[in-house]
């Protein structure tokens, strides 16, 4: 009985949870829902449903989990999880019955938003965990990305061996372009490898200043180190081009796609062709194949305004004894158009002796930063590679999350002779 009593509050709350942002507001508008419904019914009762709503066992404890990225409940056969070291690991667990399975799906309905299709929806957890629910003839089948309380920096990517400190300082300036010209850019990959971790981690690099539009098909890139940052997400009637076009119009300095697969592809061009910046994630293995995709449907981008993206980055995830590890396998500028789009790969790896290439100097993007700047070309290429030994020394000193170098990204673009000294870098500081 109590149980059929839980399931109907369960009901009553569909979708009230997410209007609330701490649980001690959700803990009173369930009690007032509850003492609408049974108005005797003690405290310790009413607080036993609230923990139970909150409760999502058998899964807890891979919800807690850093290393868990996916977490795959397929129906009431078994529950697999995706982990950053593991790959793909069968728990040995279960949901007992259809109907604990159903039970579950109440409770992540209670932060559901905007479900208008009872089959197929997506609900976003308060920890940010994203919960994709397919309603099929065996059973819900639950699909989590695990949200990442802490993010994964671009240190914590260097010290995982998928990238060197030349590649993230190339990146640094890629993301920060001297002030005057952060660079249009994708990254590409195939599923799981990677794309979205190594965009959130450009955030330390961005600067203060920078007003930034973010568009995604879910909530997964972590704003956290920007003030001035707008999250869009497309629902019901809203595509991902409507709201590329709605970002025009928001003043942006850069606007970053969470994933480019459609007409928002001629959008965000367009973006770039104003002079705004466009950052954002493809499905590609390698350099050319996002030009391939760029080029035909559904993108359909004419190959003359494709030269407008400055830079193509590829992650990929790599066997390395017999371990899959993720790595950045190729970075690519846009340098013209003859019969086709012109590539300069400046970084590839080699899968054959798990070694990647030293990085080329950039050419294309170096000389517009340099027409921009005054600089020389030689001066730019002098400040990347201080860049890498700025963030050697912070990984030494031990500033490795993504708000610790954001900070002092901050402080090095306000006064760049003063954050070297405060780090014990004089040596570079003199250049300043």
């Amino acid at each position: 009985m109590f149980k059929e009593f839980e399931n109907r509050v369960f009901d009553e709350l569909n979708g009230r949870f997410s209007e609330f942002d701490t649980d001690e507001e959700r803990y009173n508008y369930l009690k007032n829902v509850i003492k609408s419904l049974k108005p005797d019914l003690p405290d310790e009762d009413i607080q036993k449903i609230f923990k139970d709503a909150l409760d999502y066992f058998p899964i807890n404890e891979y919800l807690n989990d850093e290393k868990v990225e996916d977490i795959m409940i397929n129906n009431t056969k078994n529950i697999f999880v995706y982990t950053s070291d593991r790959g793909y690991v069968n728990t040995n667990k279960r949901i007992d019955s259809r109907e604990e399975l159903n039970r579950l799906v109440k409770k992540f309905k209670l932060f559901s938003t905007n479900i208008t299709n009872d089959k197929i929806f997506d609900v976003h957890l308060p920890n940010g965990s994203r919960v994709n629910i397919v309603d099929s003839p065996l059973g819900y089948d639950i699909t989590i990305r695990n949200f990442k309380s802490r993010p994964f920096s671009i240190l914590d990517l260097i010290n995982a061996n998928e990238l060197t400190y030349m590649l993230a300082a190339r990146l640094w300036l890629y993301a920060e372009g001297l002030k005057v010209r952060p660079a249009n850019l994708l990254i590409g990959g195939l599923p799981g490898a990677g794309k979205s971790t190594l965009l959130n981690a450009m955030f330390s690099f961005f600067r203060p200043e920078t007003r930034i539009i973010t568009i995604e098909e879910t909530y997964e890139l972590n704003t956290e180190t920007q003030e001035n940052c707008v999250r869009l997400e497309t629902g019901p009637g809203i595509t991902m081009a409507d709201l590329v076009k709605a970002a025009l119009r928001m003043r942006p300095d850069l606007i970053i796609i969470g994933e480019v697969r459609g007409e928002e592809a001629k959008d965000m061009l367009t973006a770039m062709n104003i002079g705004k910046i466009s950052m954002g994630t493809i499905h590609a293995s390698n350099s050319r194949d996002i030009i391939t995709r760029l080029e035909h449907t559904p993108m359909n981008i004419d190959m003359d305004i494709i030269p407008l993206i400055d830079a193509l980055i590829i992650v990929s995830q790599v066997n390395e004894n017999g371990k899959l590890v993720r790595k950045v396998t190729q970075v690519s500028e846009i340098s013209g158009i003859e019969t086709q789009i012109l590539l300069s790969d400046l970084y590839k790896y080699d899968y054959k002796t798990h070694k990647g290439s030293d990085i080329l100097p950039s050419v294309t993007y170096r000389d517009t930063l340099a027409r921009l700047t005054g600089l020389t070309p030689t001066d730019i290429v002098l400040e990347e590679q201080r860049r890498a030994k700025i963030l050697e020394q912070l990984n030494k000193l031990g500033i490795r999350d993504i708000n610790g170098i954001n900070e002092f990204c901050r402080s090095y673009y306000d006064n760049p002779k003063q954050a070297l000294i405060k780090i014990d870098m004089k040596d570079l500081a003199q250049f300043y």
